[in-house]
Order: structure tokens, then sequence, then C-alpha cells
């Protein structure tokens, strides 16, 4: 962890860069998105609501995507906020963190000029076993993920329910003018600071 220095009322001390970005309003989505990053995550949203409900938050997207029900956590803390954010994908913004990035704000939604967004439909993790009625509803709670993922980008995209069922019916990467074009995006920037 890497520490910069930091004036306070009683003089210089050190603090770590996450948490100098942070009390900045500056928040990051970097990795696997898990049941710990996302708890994280929603831990320093609350906290900045309450003690900077003034200031404009900056998030930053760098992720393969993973657990649909983390990522849902995060993107419903984003749709209940009170105050303004910026998103930004830098690098890679794919699965369930292209749906995040996709749910921010309209208009504050950008993209790094070389950065990329992946969408599909959710996979399965592992194999599947068990009984015929396990099995069964192992099925049903797959197409319930995808039923609300494709409702989710349809919203956020303005695309119809039938137009992202088909893009994301393989592994669809999109450069950033392509993630713009399909509504993921506002902008491409090349500043994220």
């Amino acid at each position: 962890m890497t520490y910069v220095p930091y004036r306070t009322a009683t003089g210089n001390s050190w603090i770590s860069v996450d948490s100098h970005l942070l009390s900045d309003g500056r928040m990051f989505i970097i990795g696997e998105i898990n049941s710990e990053l996302a708890c994280e995550f929603v831990q320093e949203l609350m906290y900045l609501q309450k003690e900077k409900p003034e200031s404009d938050l900056k998030i930053y997207i760098y992720s393969p995507g993973g657990e649909v029900t983390a990522g849902l956590m995060i993107y419903d803390a984003l749709k209940g906020l009170d105050i303004d954010f910026e998103i930004y994908c830098m690098g890679m913004a794919a699965s369930m963190a292209a749906i995040i990035l996709a749910g921010g704000q309209k208009g504050r939604r950008y993209i790094m000029p070389h950065s990329k967004v992946m969408i599909h439909e959710p996979l399965i993790a592992g194999g599947v076993g068990g009984s015929a009625t396990s099995i069964q509803r192992t099925a049903e709670s797959i197409l319930e993920t995808k039923r609300i993922s494709v409702e989710l980008l349809a919203k956020d995209t303005g695309k119809s329910i039938e137009e992202v069922e088909k893009a994301i019916s393989f592994d669809n990467y999109m450069n950033a003018q392509e993630a713009i074009d399909f509504g993921i995006c506002d902008s491409i920037v090349t500043k994220i600071i």
C-alpha cells in the first residue's frame, strides 16, 4: 500500500492513497466483483453520502465482472444515491461491471479511448449436478438472472429487450465507440482527474 503526506490541524501525517482518494470522493470497482468488494464499496458510498452530501463522486471501474448478486448490490446502491456521480471505464468493464457502468447517471458515463466493454448472458459457475429438481431450480434461477440483466441493460441503454438479448447471446466485446453507440457509455474521455 502506498502512503502520501496529509496535512492536518496538528501538522502532517501519512495516509494511504486509497484513503486520500476516498476523502476526495473517488471510489473504485477494481478486480472481480464479489460480496467483499460490494460490501466495502457500499460502506464507502454510505460514508461519502453522509460526510460529503454536496460533493460529486467519481467512480472508476476496471473489472472482469463477477457475482451477479454482489454486482446488483452495487447497482442498487448507486441508483439510490441522492448525490451526483461520474462513472469511468478504465481498461475493461465486463459482464456485471458493464451493467453497473450502463446504470450510471446519463451524460456522466465515460470511457477511456482504449478501454473495452463486454456483455454476455449470465454463466453457470462450475458444473451442474444433483437431482432433476435441483437442476430445474438452477435453470430457473439462471433464466431469472438473465431476465434481470436484460431488463436493466435495456432500460439503461435505451435498447429494446430483443436488441439486448441478441447482443448478449455471445461474449460481445465493444471498443469505446461501440460502447457509446450501444448506450452503455456517453462519451470518450482522456482525463480521469
